[in-house]
């Protein structure tokens, strides 16, 4: 039994384990903090020994020193960055490993299903958290920097000035502090209401004949609208909690400016120059009040994220599963409502055999640029489809957002018209397949590997799916299909059509080849290619060669700004990157022979 931690707690123990890399950290900050520290006192100094004295050059020179204290301020900066990637990314690592082992666990418990979100939460929630985590080490870092180097400024420029500048500013701050954990309890319950209203939706569209039938849709209804109005109430508080902030800066950034002008007239007696005034007002506009901004708004954002999400990670890594112990708000639904009206899930079975997105986003991070942006694309029940672009243009990750193995933030995937979340996950496998780059070969005989997708494929059906993809000499090698394999004896071509005969014979309509041919010679994923474009059903390629993309019906382009689509003709007119794919294709087939 892995021992159950929060949090609060998992966060502490990141800290603590990275000690050397943050006191590291520390060292540079102290570094960077010197344009804090000098800002405002070498603004007085070029003021009041220089321009105001009549010494122009003396001036620059003060000037001049502020952009040397700059320089070195950004070459600390540049290694507080270093020192940051070597606290944050060990622990994202140990968040993977931590979702990874809880997903393991629950799967292999007695009578559990297997844990299909465990992928999903490992690629999403756990780069949440890391980018949260990261923006949280930085902003924070930042406005401690800043703050204390000015603070430390004004002391040095006239100790009266800090009477006027720190009040504000702890005001401010524990304002921001004190509402901030009814801040992270509102976000949850929104985030919490909108998952209710997903599953609401779901149970109605699996049952709206039976809700129709039995008059029930005054308790459909209502169950739904319970859910919406939930999420409403998150919402409303959440929108009050957030002015707290924008409070919080006014009190803290702002009214430091206005009380340092009020009491100007005081500081003259006490012996402030126009230089002194002036640079008070620089350590707060430019450092203080700016530090304390990104301060409230990261903590806000993205810190609230890190809260949520990292809770929801530690929760589903346990024994508990997500949202275990969370309350439904209650029904209204009558006796005569259908059961599966009441579940969390109806799962629903293709209605034929198209493939449709709409609208889909996917991004790696909550906070990170998306990979695929408003894709909308339509897929016709036996078309051949293949997609191309530059590496990092979003292939593979369209392939695994099509299959189902990434879940897109936004928009829809619907296979035989029906969103992936909603089909039933015992019907999958025999919807769609997806072979990757990387062939899975375990040990076990042959015929086990090939017919792993399709336990009751006949000796026909192999032999069949053998021949076509030119597999027949890997057989008589290894001695028949009751050979015993050692995946590591295999090439890594050979286990690619070991995969490539498995996903043949299997009774998925939709075949996904993410490059699943990269290992053979042009020759042979030819032929592996056109047996596979035969094979009744749709098939998508994820083309590392144009020559793939020549044998589809259709060709769709990711390039990062746009996509389009077209047969290979057509594109040569509209694309200028398919155009200079297809020219360093050529370009390299006419040097290679």
């Amino acid at each position: 039994m892995v021992p159950e931690l929060t949090a609060r707690q998992l966060l502490l123990s990141a800290l603590r384990s990275r000690g050397a890399d943050l006191r590291r950290l520390a060292a540079w900050s102290m570094l960077q903090a010197i344009p804090a520290f000098l800002s405002g006192r070498l603004i007085a100094e070029a003021i009041d020994d220089g321009f105001l004295a009549g010494r122009t050059g003396r001036g620059f020179a003060w000037l001049g020193l502020l952009g040397v204290s700059a320089v070195i301020g950004a070459f600390a900066t540049r290694q507080t960055f270093l020192r940051l990637a070597r606290i944050v990314e060990p622990f994202r690592d140990e968040l993977a490993t931590l979702t990874v082992t809880g997903a393991l666990r629950h799967s292999t418990a007695a009578g559990a299903a297997g844990d299909t979100a465990g992928v999903a939460r490992l690629t999403q929630q756990v780069e949440i958290v890391r980018d949260a985590f990261a923006a949280i080490l930085l902003v924070g870092q930042n406005f401690v920097v800043v703050t204390l180097g000015a603070l430390l400024g004004l002391l040095t420029l006239m100790p009266e000035m800090v009477a006027l500048v720190l009040p504000p500013l702890i005001a401010g701050v524990a304002m921001f502090l004190l509402a901030l954990s009814r801040l992270a309890a509102s976000r949850r319950d929104s985030i919490l209401a909108e998952e209710h209203i997903s599953e609401g939706m779901a149970a109605l569209a699996g049952d709206i004949r039976d809700v129709m039938a039995c008059g029930a849709e005054d308790g459909a209804e209502a169950m739904v609208g319970a859910h919406i109005d939930e999420q409403a109430d998150a919402t409303r508080a959440l929108a009050r909690l957030t002015a707290v902030r924008i409070v919080a800066v006014v009190v803290g950034g702002l009214l430091p400016v206005v009380l340092i002008l009020v009491a100007g007239p005081w500081l003259v007696t006490r012996g402030a120059t126009a230089g002194m005034i002036l640079g008070a007002l620089t350590y707060v506009q430019l450092g203080v009040q700016p530090a304390l901004q990104r301060f409230v708004d990261v903590v806000n954002g993205p810190g609230l994220w890190l809260v949520v999400t990292l809770r929801r990670i530690v929760e589903a890594s346990s024994d508990q599963r997500p949202g275990a112990n969370e309350r439904a708000p209650e029904s209204s639904a009558p006796l005569g409502a259908s059961s599966a009206l009441m579940s969390s899930r109806a799962w629903l079975s293709p209605l034929h055999h198209d493939v449709q997105l709409s609208g889909v986003t996917f991004a790696y991070g909550l906070f990170a640029e998306p990979v695929i942006r408003d894709l909308d694309l339509a897929v016709a029940h036996g078309e051949h489809l293949a997609v191309v672009g530059p590496s990092g243009a979003g292939k593979s990750t369209l392939a695994n957002v099509v299959a189902g193995v990434l879940q897109p933030q936004e928009g829809e995937v619907l296979l035989g018209g029906v969103p992936l979340r909603q089909l039933d996950p015992a019907l999958l496998p025999r919807q769609r397949v997806l072979i990757p780059q990387e062939a899975y070969v375990f040990a076990g005989s042959l015929y086990e590997n090939l017919t792993y997708l399709h336990e009751d494929a006949d000796r026909v059906q192999i032999d069949q799916a053998v021949d076509l993809l030119g597999m027949r000499a890997i057989v008589e090698r290894l001695g028949g299909y009751d050979a015993e394999l050692d995946p590591a004896s295999l090439s890594a071509g050979e286990r690619q059509l070991v995969t490539l005969v498995r996903a043949y014979v299997s009774p998925a309509w939709l075949v996904i080849l993410d490059e699943a041919s990269c290992h053979l010679d042009p020759a042979a994923e030819a032929v592996v290619e056109q047996a596979f474009a035969r094979r009744p059903g749709t098939l998508i390629v994820i083309a590392h060669r144009i020559s793939s993309a020549l044998r589809a019906q259709r060709i769709l382009v990711l390039d990062g700004t746009q996509v389009l689509h077209g047969t290979h003709e057509d594109l040569l007119q509209r694309s200028a990157l398919y155009r200079d794919l297809v020219g360093h294709w050529r370009s390299a087939v006419v040097h290679a022979a």
